[in-house]
C-alpha cells in the first residue's frame, strides 16, 4: 500500500454557533463540539483509508476555551498515523474574532477511527508519511498513546512497549 501525507486526509468544517447549540451561558454545548469533531475526524479517517470507518475511541479532549453564541467555528482534522486498520485523527478548533477576524485555538481533540468493510470487519488502512514538523511530532506521539493503551489493556508489556519506542524512534 503507498503511503500517504496527513495533508491528504484534511478535513476542514466550518459552521456557525446557533442559540439551540448552546447551554444557558450562551456557550455551545460540550456534546455538540464534541459530535462536530467526530465527523471532522470520520471524514478524514475515510479520505485516508477509502473505506467505511467507524469511531474506536475518543482518546483525549481539551476544553480550553468557551465558544460564544454567534461564533464562527472551524475544526482542521487529519491523520496523525496509520496502524494496521486503525487510524489516529487529531483535530484542532479554532474560533475567529468577530471584528477582527483572527483565530484562536479553543479545543483539540485525538480520536481513533478503525477502517472496515461492507461486513464490519477491519481492513488495512495506508501508512502515513508526516512531512511538517507537528505532522512528525504527532506521528511519535501517537505510537506511545498507542502503546500506553496496549499496556493498560493488559494487551502489551510494559518492557515490550520501550522496545517497540527504541525500534520506531532509533
Amino acid at each position: 500500500m503507498k503511503a500517504q501525507t496527513p495533508k491528504e486526509s484534511l478535513t476542514v468544517l466550518t459552521d456557525l454557533v446557533l442559540p439551540g447549540e448552546t447551554n444557558y451561558l450562551d456557550n455551545l454545548f460540550g456534546g455538540e463540539l464534541l459530535a462536530r469533531m467526530d465527523r471532522a475526524c470520520s471524514i478524514a479517517a475515510r479520505r485516508h483509508s477509502r473505506r467505511i470507518v467507524v469511531t474506536a475511541s475518543v482518546n483525549h479532549v481539551a476544553f480550553t476555551k468557551s465558544v460564544p453564541v454567534g461564533s464562527v467555528v472551524t475544526l482542521e482534522a487529519k491523520v496523525s498515523r496509520a496502524f494496521k486498520s486503525s487510524m489516529e485523527i487529531y483535530v484542532d478548533v479554532w474560533i475567529e474574532d468577530r471584528q477582527s477576524g483572527e483565530k484562536t485555538k479553543v479545543n483539540e481533540g485525538i480520536y481513533t477511527f478503525v477502517a472496515v468493510d461492507e461486513t464490519g470487519k477491519p481492513v488495512p488502512v495506508p501508512p502515513i508519511e508526516p512531512e511538517t514538523e507537528l505532522e512528525k511530532k504527532r506521528y511519535d506521539a501517537a505510537l506511545r498513546r498507542k502503546q500506553l493503551s496496549l499496556v493498560l489493556a493488559g494487551k502489551l508489556d510494559p518492557k515490550e512497549a520501550n522496545e517497540l519506542k527504541a525500534l520506531f524512534l532509533g
